[in-house]
């Protein structure tokens, strides 16, 4: 039977133990990456709370941005690029593991005011911007790895991004069937991503190498989206905002938890007292793959109904209809906020083996680095109403006490 609405919450299952039981050689900053869990119900808004229109710089369409790269890209000069690799080789002969990464083990005396500013829009404003030139190709991967864990302690804390507790994560095919969407990680594939958000209040994206065909980003202002809705079918708003929708976290479960975790699409911040936000939390693929809980005499969940399947559908389909197209080239690292953009991927098609360029040199698979980064409300970040929200390392995944991995290509 399915739990009710109403059901109290558990204790929180992400209770950090005291700093002096964590290992510092596994633990170097002594904080734990708190995971995946339910909101805390009582702090959840009806959806007659929500505004009908939401206005302010988190609003934007792809009509303000498409012709016009120099509102929202940054072409690092030589000089910020020297900065990042001093940095970078500094950080690399100190012996210092990559999961101890911080600001204070990466200074940049130049980048910080101005990553200061960068980070203040992505976090309160239009949510997205895009970095140009990091020499990738000449620094190889270690070296891109660290200098893009240096750039993202500017902007929040490291969280896992998996069971295995990489912190530094791998947009790769490795081959795995995207039809078994129970069980794999769509990231691991060359398949089709649906508009949706990361694990995390940031997600930022290194590319490594490009594909032959495809493998394209789109984003959307998910409060010009909210607004469309709310027009257009609010109906779809209100189903979007109701706690009973159930994802499922795929296998990577810690001791004693359900193999999901069950919330709302939208919220609104826990802000009674000011002026609470709107935002959102999706990946479609992880409802839809909840079907083997949903059937037979043994169900644990309900199965979506017909208004959830369609709220689904015309949530992607206004996504797509507003959203902004964009490429990465190697080198370039896009920068997103997951409380107010969706963002999406299309399908891709991968070099074949032994393709070279056309200096003769071995054509890559494609490859992202990616980065989930938290920014606790101590540090200006959206006020959630789930139990970690004044945590440093809030959200991820967190299975048990695995600790924080940084592994330099994809496995």
């Amino acid at each position: 039977m399915a739990p009710a609405l109403t059901e109290s919450m558990p204790a929180a299952p992400h209770t950090l133990p005291n700093a002096q039981t964590l290992s510092k050689a596994q633990f170097p900053d002594d904080l734990k990456t708190s995971g995946q869990h339910n909101p805390d119900y009582s702090l959840l808004r009806p959806y007659e709370d929500f505004p009908t229109e939401i206005t302010g710089p988190t609003v934007w369409k792809a009509e303000d941005y498409r012709n016009n790269p120099e509102r929202w890209t940054h072409v690092f000069s030589d000089g910020e690029i020297a900065e990042l690799g001093a940095a970078a080789d500094d950080f690399i002969a100190s012996g210092t593991p990559m999961t101890g990464m911080s600001k204070a083990h990466f200074p940049l005396p130049t980048l910080s005011p101005f990553f200061s500013t960068v980070r203040s829009e992505i976090v309160n404003g239009k949510g997205f911007i895009l970095f140009k030139g990091v020499p990738v190709r000449k620094w190889g991967l270690h070296k891109s790895a660290v200098a893009y864990l240096g750039f993202g302690a500017y902007f929040g804390y490291f969280v896992s991004q998996n069971g295995r507790g990489h912190i530094l994560g791998h947009v790769k095919d490795l081959g795995e069937d995207p039809t078994q969407k129970h069980k794999v990680r769509i990231y691991r594939t060359n398949a089709k991503q649906y508009f949706h958000t990361d694990g995390a209040d940031l997600v930022g994206l290194l590319c490594i190498a490009k594909s032959l065909e495809g493998g394209e980003s789109d984003i959307v202002s998910t409060h010009n989206v909210l607004n469309t809705l709310q027009r257009e079918r609010p109906d779809v708003v209100k189903t979007l905002a109701t706690p009973n929708w159930y994802f499922d976290r795929k296998g990577e479960v810690s001791a004693g938890e359900d193999p999901w975790y069950r919330s709302s699409i939208i919220y609104m911040e826990n802000d009674r007292a000011g002026a609470p936000r709107v935002w959102s939390k999706i990946d479609p693929n992880n409802v839809t793959s909840l079907a083997r809980f949903a059937s037979g005499p043994d169900a644990r969940i309900p199965a979506l109904s017909e208004a959830q399947r369609e709220a689904l559908q015309v949530l992607d389909a206004t996504c797509s209809r507003l959203a902004l197209h964009m490429i990465l080239d190697p080198g370039d690292i896009q920068l997103l906020s997951n409380t107010h953009v969706y963002h999406a991927r299309t399908a891709y098609k991968d070099h074949p083996a032994g393709a070279v360029d056309e200096s003769g040199r071995a054509r890559q698979r494609r490859h992202l680095m990616r980065l989930w980064l938290a920014v606790p409300e101590s540090e200006g970040g959206w006020k959630t109403p789930f139990h970690d929200s004044r945590e440093k390392k809030r959200g991820g995944i967190q299975v048990d006490d695995n600790a924080p991995t940084c592994p330099i290509d994809a496995e």
